[in-house]
């Protein structure tokens, strides 16, 4: 498939995407308290006259707002390419970025320093995902100028950064575009994520007896000793090139000077082949359950499995792929298939049926101080979301559905 682009934003356009991310940034939002960033963007859509709807996904995604679902039809009834006497096919592209980021451990000053947007105080930025939000708002703001070649879907979620509850709980069946598109990977324009992993969450309690340190050792039983052992017979890290596991906190005990009866330990499994990934959960209780066993732990362990999300792999023959390499050629970028170890709502929406593909969004460090993105990274950005729609719209994108 071969597009060009249409049309491109404008200088006020891009005075706009830059101010806009900065103000996002300063707001506040981490996963659970994203209303106030919620009310920004359904203000900016109601100044172009774009209404936004909100879900009932707050109480389940454990925020304090749902998810805001926008559209904006095409501006013309007949795509480029359909002969003159045909019916238009009505094609639409979806896009979705997140409203919430991981905690700040300081306020969020956006600086410029050379052409990067950084926190001036040591923490994040929220590039992650407000480059995204601030690129779809703009990419609003200018085909309210100038029109949009396909229908649009505009999905802004909560909680992506809690296991992508939001999206999990969004409903996707309401969705009548074609396919769409996340801008929420942190590495250069260009990388298409093609695969990402199944993911589980593993939540153990151990449960031993309470007894004086000093006095009556012999008649505890240390529930943090019986979780170490747990972990230390673990394979943990990269297993190999398709499966990681971590142990993310452990937790336990009430005094220096008391024997541990309780200790939590909460650990995860990723992996892009599911069977392995369950495979590898088997062994990771295995091990739990040994460790507990022992005779000198003698615990009781209660443990908890959940499937947090399923991964997925695109073909690259699929529309949206083939749609988004045409974009980004157009752009000046060369497509570049990944795999990746994380996931995005893409995960969540393709398990609901909706073909989604995860793009990079040309941002840098996300969950870390130093955290940054360019001004020509989110300049470019918009080019893509731009040429998206005009890939979108051309008959070859919906060939393969």
């Amino acid at each position: 498939m071969t597009v060009g682009v249409s049309s491109r934003a404008d200088a006020d356009e891009l005075r706009y995407l830059n101010g806009t991310f900065a103000e996002l940034c300063r707001i506040d939002s981490p996963s659970g308290r994203e209303r106030a960033c919620a009310d920004r963007v359904v203000a900016e859509l109601r100044a172009l006259g774009v209404s936004a709807v909100e879900d009932d996904a707050a109480a389940s995604a454990g925020s304090e707002c749902g998810n805001l679902l926008a559209r904006i039809p095409a501006a013309r009834e007949r795509a480029a390419g359909d002969r003159p006497g045909d019916a238009a096919p009505r094609r639409g592209v979806l896009l979705c970025a997140h409203l919430d980021t991981v905690p700040a451990l300081a306020p969020i000053e956006p600086v410029l320093v050379d052409g990067w947007w950084e926190n001036a105080n040591e923490a994040i930025l929220g590039a992650d995902n407000k480059a995204a939000v601030a690129v779809i708002l703009a990419l609003a703001r200018h085909v309210h100028r100038v029109g949009s070649p396909v229908d649009l879907e505009l999905l802004f979620t909560v909680c992506e950064e809690t296991a992508l509850a939001g999206a999990r709980a969004f409903d996707a069946s309401q969705l009548t575009s074609d396919f769409g598109y996340v801008f929420d990977h942190a590495s250069p324009i260009g990388e298409v994520v093609l695969d990402s992993p199944t993911h589980f969450r593993i939540e153990a309690e151990f449960r031993g007896a309470a007894a004086h340190a000093g006095i009556r050792p012999e008649q505890g039983r240390s529930a943090i000793f019986a979780a170490a052992r747990a972990i230390s017979a673990m394979h943990v890290g990269r297993l190999d090139d398709a499966t990681t596991v971590n142990v993310g906190t452990i937790e336990g005990g009430s005094a220096m000077n008391v024997v541990p009866e309780r200790c939590s330990v909460l650990a995860e499994v990723r992996g892009l082949r599911a069977e392995r990934a369950e495979e590898v959960v088997a062994e990771v209780l295995d091990r739990m359950h040994e460790a507990a066993n022992l005779p000198e732990c003698e615990c009781d362990v209660e443990i908890a499995v959940q499937k947090m999300f399923s991964g997925f792999h695109l073909g690259e023959s699929r529309p949206a792929v083939r749609a988004a390499s045409a974009a980004l050629r157009a752009c000046g970028f060369e497509p570049a298939p990944i795999v990746s170890g994380g996931a995005s709502d893409a995960n969540a929406l393709i398990s609901q049926g909706h073909e989604v593909v995860n793009l990079a969004n040309g941002t840098e460090r996300n969950h870390e101080p130093g955290e940054r993105v360019s001004v020509e990274a989110l300049e470019r950005m918009l080019d893509v979301a731009v040429a998206l729609l005009d890939a979108a719209a051309q008959p070859a994108a919906s060939a393969a559905r």
